[in-house]
């Protein structure tokens, strides 16, 4: 028989994180550390052209440095605001579904599908061990494509080897599901983790 997967989603998912929020509020933040209104630190960040972290890889460095720029931040303030984005960007790690998903591997592939922040692979690597668990990890900014375009769940089929009724996909943005559907997978949309537990043990029970 094919092997099953479980594809998991990370911020919301994964790691602890109001992926609808934190990014307003970090802004909110360093508007406040700036000095600037929002409409005007929106006007020099718009102006900047930064490069897209959410779509390649190699551009972080260049990303920091820009927005130090822009912002009129110092070298100590730069280092402040990056450190303060992935602290945001990775909240705490759902222990409860991390080990859950460490059970899984004698029985069913484990990987993970994420959009992304060029640096994310090192910081949650380093936070949270994912790569202990979960293999392979595709991040948007590796593959230059992000959820919840057809592209991104086809590449992730192909790093995992499967056929989409081979794999459920776990996000916490019914956007995801979809986009996960459009292709053949099918998703839950995670709400809490005792119903993501028992819908994976449901899917995996089936598989047998």
């Amino acid at each position: 028989m094919p092997r099953p997967w479980i594809l998991f989603d990370i911020g919301g998912v994964l790691e602890v994180v109001d992926d609808d929020s934190w990014q307003e509020q970090w802004w909110e933040r360093w508007s406040a550390v700036a000095g600037l209104a929002r409409d005007e630190l929106d006007a020099r960040v718009t102006a900047a052209d930064l490069p897209r972290i959410d779509l390649t890889v190699g551009t972080e460095c260049a990303f920091w440095a820009g927005l130090a720029v822009a912002l009129e931040l110092d070298d100590e303030q730069r280092v402040a605001i990056r450190a303060d984005f992935w602290d945001a960007y990775c909240g705490t790690g759902n222990r409860e579904l991390i080990e859950f998903a460490r059970t899984l591997r004698p029985t069913a592939g484990t990987a993970i599908l994420s959009n992304s922040a060029d640096g994310a692979r090192e910081e949650e690597e380093r936070r949270f061990g994912f790569a202990s668990i979960f293999d392979p990890i595709c991040y948007s900014h590796e593959l230059g494509v992000a959820k919840p375009e057809p592209r991104a769940y086809l590449l992730a089929l192909q790093a995992l080897g499967a056929e989409p009724a081979d794999v459920l996909f776990i996000d916490d943005h019914r956007t995801a599901i979809d986009g996960a559907a459009a292709v053949g997978i099918r998703g839950i949309l995670h709400r809490d983790n005792a119903e993501t537990i028992a819908a994976i043990t449901s899917f995996l029970a089936a598989c047998r």
